[in-house]
């Protein structure tokens, strides 16, 4: 048995929540409270849920009135991408097609799948280029050539599983000149890199709590006061009237302090996740020299180094790493399990068994040089193993 320390690299799956996260959610844990109440207990528990809100905001530039609680990123795109859709045909009905790339989360691909299938919405998955970074020119002839047709465009901010950083600001540019709503997928965005709602000019943008060291099931629709949705849930009519539910106050506590806190720290935590990505590419690159690095070298998220290892099933390989302690990925969380090639590498060029030969490290708040170099350590001798067992 192994009785070394867990090392977790696949902190894009899931970080461990902040001190002031558990804090802030702690305090509100044995309070009785319904915000929709109006006796005591009722508007305490609104005051809380509201300067979360002013705090979310605040850390975001954006209104608090943007800001729409969620059950996390996934409802918070598909709120996005079928109330938009939902309420921009009803408004025209000859606006069925939307368009977003090939590399999205299967948060955003899914539900534009099901529209597809149940609401006869015309998907148009735009390509990228070898590094994961969107075809612009396609998207730019797709929207000219159909822009009265056009529901919404959504690009995600920062591919999950390569980090390449997508260049929303054209996409915005394109949007705004044909007057087509654009939306963004943040979740692995924020805390990261720079993420400012005004300054985007996004229309809707999606978050998660548990991607940012705050609490799993809750998350964010920010959302601008001018835009409107088709609500996806129908009740007590909270959040605007767009997103019925009772609130969870001490989850969205704890959303709110790790949103101020990645807000505020998120330039010296891109740095030192930099650095550890730099020495962790070179031990991975030291150990095994065919080993290839995936995504853009330059635009791209500061924690996330992708590898493939020619002769090697990721599976295999994540199994290996996994009993000697050392916690990755193939990809997406959401997909682990099922035994498929990525569909961002195929999505950028690569052959199915190019695919599925790659592995994903991902780096947090609670990373050290010391689980990098455990990494380094481990890597050759399990990419050894991996490859005994391919053939």
């Amino acid at each position: 048995m192994n009785d070394a320390p867990t090392v977790y690299l696949d902190h894009a799956a899931t970080t461990p929540m902040v001190d002031v996260a558990v804090e802030a959610m702690t305090r509100q844990l044995r309070d009785v409270g319904n915000a929709s109440s109006l006796h005591a207990s009722g508007r305490r528990a609104r005051r809380v849920v509201e300067e979360s809100r002013e705090s979310v905001a605040h850390a975001l530039g954006c209104r608090p009135g943007e800001v729409v609680f969620t059950s996390g990123g996934t409802e918070a795109d598909n709120l996005a991408l079928k109330g938009l859709f939902w309420q921009r045909r009803s408004a025209a009905p000859g606006r069925t097609r939307i368009v977003t790339s090939a590399i999205e989360h299967h948060a955003v691909l899914d539900p534009l799948a099901w529209l597809a299938e149940h609401e006869a919405a015309d998907v148009v998955l735009a390509e990228v280029d070898a590094d994961g970074r969107l075809d612009l020119d396609a998207v730019r002839r797709t929207v000219e050539e159909s822009a009265d047709r056009i529901a919404l465009l959504s690009v995600m901010w920062a591919n999950n599983e390569v980090g390449t950083l997508q260049p929303l600001d054209d996409v915005v540019d394109l949007g705004a000149t044909h007057g087509i709503p654009v939306h963004a997928d943040a979740v692995q965005a924020l805390g990261v890199v720079p993420v400012d709602f005004v300054a985007s000019r996004l229309d809707a943008l999606s978050l998660s709590g548990h991607k940012i060291g705050g609490p799993q099931g809750v998350g964010a629709l920010v959302v601008r006061r001018e835009v409107e949705l088709t609500p996806l849930l129908h009740g007590g009519g909270q959040e605007r009237d767009v997103r019925s539910g009772t609130l969870d106050v001490p989850a969205i506590a704890g959303f709110a302090a790790a949103v101020e806190f990645a807000a505020r720290r998120q330039a010296d935590h891109a740095a030192r996740l930099d650095e550890l990505r730099q020495r962790l590419v070179g031990a991975v690159s030291a150990a095994v020299p065919d080993a290839v690095l995936n995504g853009a070298a330059g635009d791209r998220l500061p924690g996330i180094a992708h590898f493939t290892f020619p002769g090697c099933e990721g599976d295999s390989l994540l199994m290996l790493l996994d009993a000697r302690g050392i916690e990755c990925s193939t990809g997406s969380a959401c997909s682990a399990g099922v035994p498929q090639p990525s569909h961002v590498l195929l999505a950028m060029g690569r052959d199915p068994e190019t695919a599925r030969s790659s592995l994903r490290f991902s780096l947090g708040h609670t990373s050290t040089e010391a689980d990098v170099d455990a990494l380094g350590a481990a890597i050759g001798p399990c990419v050894e193993r991996a490859r005994a067992a391919w053939t």
